[in-house]
């Protein structure tokens, strides 16, 4: 019998997301979870397509196991490069015993070398071992996810599904004001789903902005004076633009985002956000993304926004926002032609 899935109190505010995951999830025998409502297990299948929602699940994991015990060793393992016999290598007992977080992405490209050593595993999970396995949607490993929805291995279930509505998406953002012990006015939270609901990554991101920037409670003036009138035109929107070489459409976004009321101090800092990331990612190919301190999808997207980009020009990209982060707070008379520059700066990819 599936265990049912709890009411979420005053405190969440919400209809849990997984809570409407389906006849798949009612079906399990494991508990179907919402992202934030993670805990440690044995197993813990991550499954649904967003990756934001799935990373903040991972995240606040192993941030609860370190909690328990700081010498937790934490190992990363790509499913579909896997080779027979490291799970089990890995998931063995260590001379001193440390907890172990094991978390295997890509579960739905998965080798069959991998799947094979999976359902061993599930037979007898290691003591001390939590063994996470992301899964974004498809066939592919469906055996083992079966087995696992079915109890092997004692595990549980995490669903991510997108966030489709404004109301969860409100909540998402609600969420990380909270665990940053901040307060946010329910007007500044529907002003920032508004401005940035479309892409759940930038609604992230801008909340860690604002966290990070706007000093008390958050209210509508703060939300106003980041992202206001730019229900149409967002600052990552002429970020992208530019980034991608369309400095003609850049240029008009930006130009519509400032009549609207955007603020240059933050239209500079998300060119900065997305030129950083891309910096850092480039300059370590290869790592991992936890190693990096950053999501999956925001490795994935700095490197598809990395195309056409050189190392020099990313170090003229990176002098010119110092420039114009310097032009915008008063170095400059005119903050709009530091933006505009900037632009420029970006759209020739740092090469003009």
């Amino acid at each position: 019998m599936s265990r049912p899935l709890r009411r979420l109190d005053r405190h969440d505010g919400r209809n849990s997301v997984a809570a409407r995951a389906g006849a798949k999830a009612s079906r399990a025998k494991v508990p179907q979870l919402d992202w934030s409502d993670v805990r440690p297990a044995p197993i813990v299948l991550v499954s649904g397509a967003e990756d934001v929602l799935a990373e903040r699940a991972m995240t606040t994991l192993r941030d609860v196991l370190r909690s328990e015990d700081p010498s937790l060793e934490v190992t990363d393992i790509e499913a579909d490069g896997y080779t027979r016999g490291t799970l089990l290598t890995i998931a063995s007992p260590s001379l001193f015993g440390e907890p172990r977080l094991i978390r295997v992405t890509g579960v739905e490209k998965a080798s069959d070398e991998f799947l094979l050593d999976a359902l061993d595993y599930l037979g007898a999970p290691a003591e001390g071992t939590t063994v996470v396995l992301r899964h974004r949607s498809g066939n592919r490993g469906r055996k083992l996810l079966d087995a696992v929805r079915a109890g092997d291995g004692g595990g549980i279930e995490v669903v991510c599904a997108e966030l489709k509505r404004d109301a969860d998406k409100q909540e998402f953002a609600a969420a990380e004001f909270r665990l940053a012990g901040r307060r946010i006015a329910p007007g500044a939270l529907r002003a920032l789903v508004n401005a940035l609901g479309d892409d759940l990554g930038e609604l992230a991101a801008a909340c860690r902005q604002l966290i990070a920037d706007a000093p008390g409670a958050i209210d509508e003036r703060t939300v106003e004076k980041y992202y206001g009138g730019r229900v149409e035109t967002t600052a990552f929107e002429v970020a992208d633009a530019a980034i991608a070489g369309r400095h003609g459409e850049a240029l008009i976004a930006l130009r519509h985002a400032l009549d609207s009321g955007a603020d240059p101090v933050p239209m500079v800092a998300a060119f900065a956000m997305k030129i950083r990331t891309m910096a850092k990612v480039a300059g370590s190919r290869g790592a991992s993304a936890s190693s990096l301190g950053l999501a999956p999808w925001q490795v994935d997207r700095a490197r598809r926004d990395l195309a056409g980009w050189s190392d020099e020009g990313l170090a003229t990209a990176i002098r010119a926002l110092a420039d114009a982060d310097a032009g915008v707070k008063g170095a400059e008379r005119d903050p709009v032609f530091a933006l505009e520059r900037l632009v420029g700066v970006i759209a020739g990819r740092g090469r003009g």
